[in-house]
């Protein structure tokens, strides 16, 4: 008798990946079919989740669990390899030793698509390395309200700048295909208008309408569809009263119809389950399963409930098994493209040693240059020594030396998982303190005070868990002022020629469920800055906060303020360089700063039509606007020129301007273009930035640089909620920032 040892269909590495995934579908029971569309948490215990509720993924996993979990998937029936994932929004935020980059907020500050594919291939072969598969980034969220928590994950305020920044990291993620071994999922999300909060509070009621999310939100989801992300996560809220995760006008009609995405869908943590206990839309879990599978969902993050749920929802009658065959069908898809069930990508190694590796930090030291944006200067930057003396230069503020701030959320010690509790090591990020003690010429002084606390945490009173079972954000106390401290941090300044500091947020004020009422400086900051000022030492303002803050009028004395939001581990060094002039000042505003909270929403690209340009009683104008940076030189824009101004659908507007330095130093400059339909048969934006183009031009030269925009891309959307180009006139307006001042002009025409 002959014994056929050839592997299951399913387990041949040389049959088609079809005629795998059809094998497998036909052996699975139902139990197994509803496991594999789960992802639960892996700090939770493994043997149930991998063995009782057959988990088709795990999320949160430490390095020992990732190599636990595939010990315990070998003695299951089928031997299914699970999906591993985790929020690597900003590097491999939770592996010890990892690189950190800038926040997504940050790196939008260089305009540099290029450059973020960088960094998101460097990231994608760190965390491929450790044994995970996915990474739920890039955000695509667009940041108006920035009271909201999570507006550091943002690339700001614009939707084409998100869109060709998302898409530049999804292609660094997933590089060559799924099939390269160090290529891992790129996640699109919180789809969609997630971001759309009320007053800034993390995860309510979006107020959209369907056109309102045509016009703005949706346009960077669809990009990374064209970029080829291969998963979305959907976002918490409801619109409309109806949550993210039950509608299938989103999910069906729009993604999957409209735009084609063949991919899969993640609900964001427990939106299943939410939908019964939170959102109170679904009488129980059952219901809550029914709504989730019909509309369209795949992996159901976190809502254990659901594998019971969905296996009583097809007993009753009430769900089509076919439905949840199909969801399977697509999870399946995505581990054989990976290759899993040949080679389970367990850590490996061999690869580990690139983690944090040199390499790796000079990318990421080119990034935290780039991201720096120099917002004013009276001419104290770059800092030289005064002839015949050498120099002292005081280092004061409370985010000067605190590398979790610089580090930001998501991030170590940041507090979505246990295994880091004081964060990366310590040597691997250069503090602010750290960069200048480096970076200074060596007979020069550096001292140091912390002149302030930001604040502290104190538990809720409401208790320690939420009803999902994660931790209850606790409540932040602000810190009050120190007379002592303010003391010795202005005697500190008074010695010095200059005082550079450094101010901003902490992690306890930034992320999911920690939305803030002000964005005001918090604690002692705006104390110790009305001291510093009165010594007339020159200050140098380094703002390290997750998101833009309303300055006091202290702020307007100081002599120059960095933005630097979160610059990751190398930021110290960064932001030391560009004091020093060892760089050149390069990054610009991906979001618009305001002068107080109440201008909120404040964004550049508002709809036209109100009474008056000004409040009664504040100015509507920002402090710094989206788009604005400086640099060490000056820098003058003439001649812009059309190719062509009367331009049909099929054709392009093609620009030159010329970018003319004037001073002394070589500047790179980022060319912006925004465009305005002058006459629209609905409102619409005064104008919208559509392209945008980098130029270095050397002292006393000239540059011309091309802007070309498809005309295909002067889109509104119309009353009945269609993308159209409506013939007609438009102006292109090109220059350093969003601001009209700012702008040359040029008028062309589309006709029909």
């Amino acid at each position: 008798m002959t014994i056929d040892t050839a592997p299951l269909p399913y387990l041949d590495p040389a049959a088609p990946i079809e005629e795998r995934l059809e094998d497998l579908l036909s052996r699975m029971t139902l139990a197994e079919k509803v496991g594999q569309m789960l992802q639960l948490d892996a700090r939770g215990d493994l043997e149930d989740l991998v063995g009782g509720k057959l988990v088709g993924s795990l999320l949160h996993a430490s390095p020992e669990r990732i190599v636990e979990s595939r010990a315990l998937v070998e003695r299951t029936r089928l031997r299914i390899p699970l999906l591993m994932a985790d929020d690597c929004i900003h590097g491999h935020s939770f592996w010890p030793g990892a690189t950190i980059l800038p926040t997504q907020l940050a790196m939008a500050c260089t305009w540099d698509p290029e450059l973020v594919e960088r960094g998101a291939r460097m990231t994608a072969v760190e965390v491929a390395a450790t044994g995970l598969h996915w990474t739920f980034s890039p955000v695509l969220c667009i940041a108006r309200d920035t009271r909201w928590g999570r507006v550091d994950e943002t690339f700001g305020e614009d939707p084409h700048l998100i869109g060709e920044l998302g898409a530049a990291m999804i292609r660094g993620y997933q590089g060559a295909g799924l099939a390269d071994p160090t290529a891992i999922l790129a996640t699109a999300k919180h789809f969609a208008g997630y971001s759309e909060t009320q007053g800034g509070r993390d995860a309510s009621e979006a107020d959209l309408s369907p056109r309102k999310l045509r016009s703005w939100f949706l346009p960077p989801f669809q990009r990374a569809v064209e970029a080829g992300c291969r998963t979305f996560m959907l976002g918490y809220q409801a619109i409309d009263g109806v949550p993210i995760t039950a509608n299938k006008w989103l999910l069906n009609d729009v993604l999957k119809g409209e735009w084609g995405f063949a991919g899969t869908l993640v609900t964001d943590w427990d939106n299943v389950g939410r939908m019964v206990w939170e959102q109170k839309v679904c009488a129980d879990h059952v219901e809550a399963a029914i709504v989730a599978v019909q509309a369209g969902n795949d992996f159901v993050m976190t809502t254990p409930e659901f594998f019971d749920a969905a296996q009583e929802a097809v007993r009753q009658g009430r769900l089509d098994e076919a439905l949840i065959s199909a969801a399977v069908h697509r999870i399946l898809r995505l581990k054989f493209e990976l290759g899993l069930f040949d080679d389970a990508r367990l850590p490996d190694s061999a690869r580990l040693s690139e983690i944090g590796s040199e390499p790796h930090a000079r990318i990421n030291l080119d990034i935290a240059r780039r991201s720096l944006v120099l917002l004013r200067n009276d001419g104290t930057l770059p800092l030289s020594a005064p002839a015949g003396r050498t120099p002292t230069v005081a280092v004061i503020g409370p985010n000067a030396d605190d590398q979790h701030a610089q580090l930001g959320d998501w991030a170590g010690a940041s507090g979505q998982i246990p295994w880091l509790p004081d964060g990366h090591p310590r040597h691997l990020t250069s503090t602010v303190l750290d960069g200048i003690r480096s970076s200074v010429p060596a007979d020069w002084t550096v001292t140091y005070a912390r002149g302030a606390d930001i604040g502290h945490e104190i538990v809720d009173p409401a208790g320690e868990v939420l009803r999902d079972g994660q931790p209850r954000p606790k409540l932040f106390i602000p810190a009050e002022p120190d007379s002592d401290q303010i003391a010795e941090a202005v005697r500190s300044a008074t010695d010095a020629d200059w005082a550079v500091v450094v101010l901003g947020d902490v992690v306890p004020l930034t992320g999911e469920n920690k939305s803030t009422a002000t964005l005001d400086l918090q604690g002692a900051q705006i104390a110790l800055l009305d001291a510093l000022v009165e010594t007339g030492t020159p200050l140098i303002v380094v703002l390290i906060q997750s998101k833009p803050s309303t300055l006091p009028e202290s702020a307007d004395r100081a002599a120059a303020i960095v933005q630097a939001f979160n610059p990751g581990m190398q930021g110290g060094r960064a932001i030391a360089e560009l004091l020093l002039g060892v760089i050149e000042p390069t990054g610009r505003l991906p979001i618009t700063v305001p002068r107080h909270v109440g201008q909120l929403p404040v964004f550049y690209n508002n709809v036209r039509g109100q009474h008056g340009e000004r409040y009664a009683d504040l100015t509507q104008d920002p402090r710094f606007a989206f788009g604005e940076g400086l640099s060490y030189s000056t820098v003058e824009y003439s001649d812009l020129r059309l190719e062509n101004s009367q331009l049909t659908s099929e054709g392009a507007v093609t620009a030159l301007v010329t970018v003319h330095n004037t001073g002394s130093r070589p500047s790179m400059e980022t060319v912006q273009a925004y465009v305005t339909d002058i006459v629209t048969s609905v409102t619409w934006a005064e104008k919208e930035l559509k392209a945008f183009t980098q130029v270095i031009v050397q002292p006393g030269e000239s540059v011309d640089a091309r802007l070309e925009i498809p005309v295909r891309e002067l889109t509104i959307v119309d009353a009945r909620g269609h993308r159209t180009v409506e013939p007609g006139d438009f102006e292109l307006r090109v220059g350093r920032s969003s601001r009209d001042a700012d702008l040359l002009t040029a008028r062309f025409t589309v006709t029909a």
